[in-house]
């Protein structure tokens, strides 16, 4: 009896000691998902000259502004990188698809920054 009090006791303590994990915002999964986007359009824009827009520095600007801990910025630019990753695996040239793409990606990013924005801006 005697050791399971100390044992639990000692748990207490660690947990006690342990960080806290930081919360996440209400709209952490849509930064993700636009994050994911624009890095999408970082590959696909370039590949059929579909504008001037540098998708990469306005995803540094987006993530100064939000001004998330570490973890959110490592996720962020994860989901950058995931986005990217995909459409450079799959297109070479700028294909009909990858113009079908590249649309419909401008559409998703726009409708999503728009929600953030109406949601959750002060």
């Amino acid at each position: 009896m005697k050791q399971l009090q100390l044992t639990i006791i000692a748990l207490l303590l660690a947990l006690g000691t342990a960080p806290s994990l930081a919360i996440d915002p209400p709209y952490q999964r849509q930064m993700e998902r636009l994050a994911e986007i624009m890095g999408s359009l970082y590959f696909l824009q370039p590949l059929c000259d579909a504008g001037p827009e540098d998708w990469r520095a306005q995803m540094a600007e987006l993530i100064t502004l939000d001004e998330p801990d570490e973890d959110r910025r490592q996720r962020l630019a994860g989901a950058f990188n995931v986005g990217y990753t995909a459409y450079s695996r799959f297109h070479r040239a700028c294909t009909p698809a990858a113009r079908e793409a590249l649309t419909r990606l401008l559409v998703e990013a726009e409708r999503t920054a728009r929600d953030i924005h109406t949601r959750f801006a002060e």
